[in-house]
């Protein structure tokens, strides 16, 4: 079993992953900024603030895998990249994989297609930082990491969020920086997302790749 520690483990994306990794046995810590109403069971929660590097290397060091589930929104809003950067640098020197809960906007429709985020004409424009930032991370910061580093984002369909929950199916498709519905971005649950993150972080058949999951 791995000892798996969830920056972000409490949001929506955060507090699923949190659970499927705990359910199958996995050593888990997850940090977030406030404690959660109904804790899962053999989780050691820690309450902090994920732009603290010392915070981040206390939870870091020793663990063999590294989620981030952050927000780009918020108090994140400004040093969302920055923080990332951290996380990545701190994760490279303890010989953690990370895996990042990515977003739809940096899939492609087709392979060699241009990424859907290039074109945010259909988006209101108070959502345009997000989506941009959070798009960043996969088409700049992470491949300009060093090459010790391994890492893995992980981008749900479309839609896929708090505001539209989903069943769980116990089931999901796996692509890669290609959508696997570009018709529509497709969808999946958190339930289902959350039990495709944690294959992939067993599995271990991926490094340094965009992957995609939905129903």
């Amino acid at each position: 079993m791995s000892r798996i520690t969830v920056i972000g483990g409490t949001g929506y994306a955060g507090s699923a992953i949190v659970a499927e990794a705990a359910a199958r046995g996995h050593q888990v810590t997850a940090l977030s900024r406030s404690f959660p109403d109904a804790p899962v069971p053999d989780v050691t929660y820690v309450q902090g603030d994920a732009t603290d590097e010392t915070t981040l290397r206390a939870l870091i060091e020793g663990a063999d895998v590294v989620v981030g589930a952050l927000a780009p929104r918020g108090p994140l809003a400004g040093s969302f990249r920055d923080v990332y950067r951290t996380i990545a640098r701190l994760a490279d020197a303890a010989g953690a994989t990370l895996y990042i809960v990515g977003g739809a906007s940096s899939l492609r429709p087709a392979p060699g297609a241009d990424r859907f985020v290039t074109d945010l004409g259909h988006v209101p424009a108070e959502l345009h930082d997000e989506i941009l930032a959070g798009a960043a991370l996969i088409i700049e910061d992470l491949p300009a990491t060093p090459a010790t580093l391994g890492w893995v984002f992980v981008s749900p369909a479309l839609r896929f969020g708090a505001h539209m929950p989903g069943e769980r199916l116990g089931r999901y498709r796996l692509g890669g920086d290609v959508a696997v519905q570009p018709e529509d971005g497709g969808a999946i649950s958190a339930a289902d997302y959350a039990l495709g993150f944690v294959d992939l972080i067993e599995k271990g058949d991926h490094h340094r790749a965009q992957v995609n999951l939905a129903h």
